[in-house]
């Protein structure tokens, strides 16, 4: 039997909604529109412009089913931010963006009322100042009026979810990265948040992926009666589930806004090793774990973008690309987690600065920035999938790169060659694939998520990257071990 459904996947930079159609043997991906996501200043605060963005998605999900009837629709998006409704299920204000700057603030005081050793051993969670428990105790320590007004927390695809349906739940996936849910009691941490005074009856229920959580209640959107379903809502679990790993030995790195870097585990990781490492570990598909390390990724390349583009220089991704290609080597470098890059302002700027800082050469043009920023990112790669085995005890051999990371060729060779591993990219749309298997194993058209994985086998093609024999990598990532030292520049998640 064929099945049609729509994936509605929510970006930092961007959203997508995209058709998938199954027919038993292939899985074919279509996507139908696409739009920008642009965070908004108001009342001081860095916010999502969650109005515009439910706007761009009833426009996606009306063209999705133009000419075809939509069985089922799942989103997701990333991680951590939420909305609030009130008692009359309204939206109270726009959710606050990852990167406002209060939750950096917020950081050091929560760990003064529970230790870092605590926190982490009760969550799992890499200790990152975006995480949702950094803004809701900001929001306490402010006595922020959102809060005692608040009757449900919602992440961003349960809201989207809310709106499609009236459900207020939230799915497995996304709430693990909270750094508010105990994976070990699998549940919310409420003890923990009662003590940072948070009021935990916000809190939603928390549904596996692949839960069928209400049917769309309005024709608006052409889905009358379509089953919505609770996908794997995190967009790197998502892509994630969609990745073709060859077992035990496999790296996975889903690479965009983040590089998510990661191996899958039946159990979370919190040894020593672990916590001092700072190692995350999320709820994935299946039963499973993404042992894995937040790192910065090309959101470095679009705000350099951005700011050239205000300054009368505008260029497209691809171009951005080719002047890395033609760039000098054995440029400058820097560490992509460093604290000064998290926020959004004048990258080219901080980035001169930081390597001024660390006693080398500023990049000297355009694109020297852009390969100076690829080839870190690379270096960073390479350098965590190191850390990664240290503190799982595996071998790794081969290293999966998707999401639009995959599109990017340079990046992918060079990040072979930092890691000296084969580098197999794709599927470069893996977060809509694995938001359709999920919708498939929901609707029992496949039996289980190894199911699903052969199904991706059969319908994408990978690119293959070999490492390259080439001494020149051998001294990059001698360069780039130093980085870690340079002074005033502890890493976000240090």
């Amino acid at each position: 039997m064929s099945r049609t459904f729509a994936a509605v996947d929510l970006g930092a930079q961007s959203g997508r909604v995209a058709v998938g159609r199954f027919d038993g043997e292939q899985l074919t991906v279509e996507e139908v529109h696409r739009f920008p996501n642009v965070p908004v200043e108001r009342g001081g605060r860095l916010e999502w412009d969650v109005s515009r963005l439910r706007k761009d998605v009833e426009d996606g999900l009306r063209k999705a089913a133009r000419d075809t009837e939509i069985d089922s629709v799942a989103v997701d998006s990333w991680a951590v931010d939420f909305g609030l409704l009130d008692d009359a299920k309204r939206l109270i204000r726009n959710p606050v963006h990852y990167r406002d700057r209060r939750r950096l603030a917020a950081f050091d005081g929560v760990l003064e009322q529970i230790s870092r050793r605590e926190l982490y051993e009760r969550t799992a969670i890499q200790l990152l100042p975006i995480n949702t428990i950094f803004e809701l105790a900001a929001m306490v320590a402010e006595d922020d009026r959102a809060l005692a007004d608040a009757h449900r927390l919602l992440l961003i695809p349960d809201l989207f979810h809310h709106w499609l349906c009236g459900s207020e739940t939230t799915e497995l996936t996304n709430a693990s990265t909270t750094q508010c849910y105990d994976p070990h009691a699998r549940g919310w941490a409420l003890d923990l948040l009662e003590r940072l005074g948070i009021p935990t009856a916000l809190l939603p229920d928390v549904v596996a992926p692949g839960t069928r959580i209400g049917v769309v209640d309005s024709a608006d959107h052409g889905l009358a009666g379509a089953a919505v379903v609770a996908t794997a809502t995190h967009d790197t679990a998502a892509a994630v589930a969609a990745a073709p790993l060859r077992g035990e030995q496999s790296v996975f790195l889903s690479v965009g806004t983040w590089s998510l870097v990661g191996v899958e585990s039946e159990q979370p990781v919190v040894t020593e090793a672990a916590f001092r490492a700072n190692v995350t570990n999320e709820s994935g598909v299946g039963g499973t774990f993404r042992v894995l390390r937040n790192l910065t990724g090309l959101w470095l390349l679009h705000e350099c973008r951005r700011v050239w583009a205000d300054a009368g220089r505008s260029y497209e991704f691809a171009d951005l690309v080719e002047l890395a290609r033609a760039a000098p080597e054995h440029g400058s470098l820097i560490d992509p987690n460093a604290e000064r890059f998290l926020e959004p302002g004048d990258l080219p700027g901080r980035i001169a600065a930081y390597c001024d800082e660390s006693g080398q050469k500023p990049p000297r043009d355009d694109g020297a920035f852009v390969r100076c920023i690829l080839e870190s990112i690379a270096l960073k790669h390479a350098e965590t999938v190191e850390l990664l085995s240290r503190v799982t005890g595996r071998e790794l051999d081969d290293l999966h790169v998707l999401g639009g990371g995959a599109h990017n060729d340079l990046l992918c060779a060079w990040t072979a060659a930092a890691a000296q591993r084969p580098v197999i990219a794709g599927p470069a749309e893996a977060t809509l694939v694995g938001n359709l298997l999920v919708q498939a194993l929901a609707l029992g058209e496949i039996a289980s998520h190894r199911e699903g994985r052969e199904l991706v086998r059969r319908s994408f093609v990978p690119s293959t990257y070999e490492p390259a024999a080439d001494g020149y990598w051998d001294e990059a990532r001698g360069r780039f071990a130093t980085l870690n030292g340079t002074p005033a520049d502890l890493e976000v998640c240090a």
